[in-house]
């Protein structure tokens, strides 16, 4: 008589081997910090966790659901949309693929910001406005009320879908922020002071890889070798923004020395570049 035994438990350990080992096969660099993420959502706890209890062994429902994570990460799919969100600038940011995904490059951002707001709330004799353009999940413009509370921010997408995850971020991080469904600064009556953006900027014919194939194409690509939205985005920024004031793009390296020229052509003075950040200022 043949009896059917249930299927040996693996350990936490044992789990993450194999995760490990098959994440490297498909060739993914981030191999054992993948596995660790997946399994210790999985099990909601933190990764330490993992690691002072590498024996203890998985039940059966949380082995399928490792399981059922690990194979999306095996194709591609990306950390943050497998297990629901990302941390900027130690913050934890719902992320679902309607948004791009924050990247620690964007956080530079909020570095120049810190030279640019103490020296601005002084000068100013209202509240200093701040428009974050393309928001996305609205890491930027959120994490910029959060850190300075005196701001007035406003957080502006083209997507709807977008702008509802950078609604219920700013909920769950208790951040006051009003939220715009536009294209760019069309229609824009409120004021700016500083505009913030990092609009879609890949060009088609640019090698991307295979996690960044599946972000939405509308917050990553644009016309014209990626300058289109920059270039038209500035072109209204001209307009709205009074002498003085700031704008802060984020694009590729490659594109900077085009930006700079096409801003200074429409009467922005550049101040500086930082990383992949180009920071000016509104000519008189």
């Amino acid at each position: 008589m043949n009896v059917s035994l249930p299927p040996k438990m693996q350990t936490y350990d044992n789990w993450l081997s194999e995760a490990i080992k098959q994440l490297k096969a498909a060739g993914i660099d981030s191999a054992k910090l993948d596995a660790e993420l997946i399994l210790s959502h999985t099990i909601r706890q933190p990764r330490t966790y993992l690691h002072a209890h590498g024996d203890k062994e998985l039940d059966a429902r949380r082995h399928n659901i490792a399981n059922a994570r690990l194979d999306l990460r095996l194709d591609h799919t990306p950390i943050a949309y497998i297990i629901g969100h990302k941390e900027f600038y130690g913050r934890r940011f719902i992320t679902t693929p309607a948004t791009l995904i924050p990247r620690p490059e964007s956080e530079t951002i909020l570095t120049i910001l810190r030279d640019i707001i103490p020296a601005n709330l002084s000068l100013l004799p209202t509240q200093l406005h701040l428009v974050d353009v393309g928001t996305g999940t609205g890491c930027l413009g959120i994490t910029a009320k959060l850190e300075w509370p005196e701001l007035d921010v406003t957080l502006i997408d083209i997507d709807q879908h977008a702008l509802n995850i950078a609604k219920q971020n700013a909920n769950q991080l208790h951040a006051d922020v009003q939220c715009i469904k536009s294209n760019l600064l069309h229609g824009l009556t409120i004021p700016i002071d500083i505009l913030i953006a990092n609009l879609p900027y890949v060009d088609r014919s640019w090698d991307v890889s295979p996690d960044t194939n599946a972000e939405p194409e509308i917050a990553l690509y644009a016309d014209e070798h990626g300058l289109a939205l920059i270039h038209r985005l500035i072109e209204q920024a001209a307009v709205l923004l009074p002498p003085g004031r700031h704008m802060l793009l984020e694009s590729d390296i490659r594109q900077h020395d085009a930006i700079i020229h096409f801003a200074q052509s429409n009467g922005f003075a550049h101040v500086q570049t930082a990383g992949l950040i180009t920071h000016f200022t509104r000519k008189a």
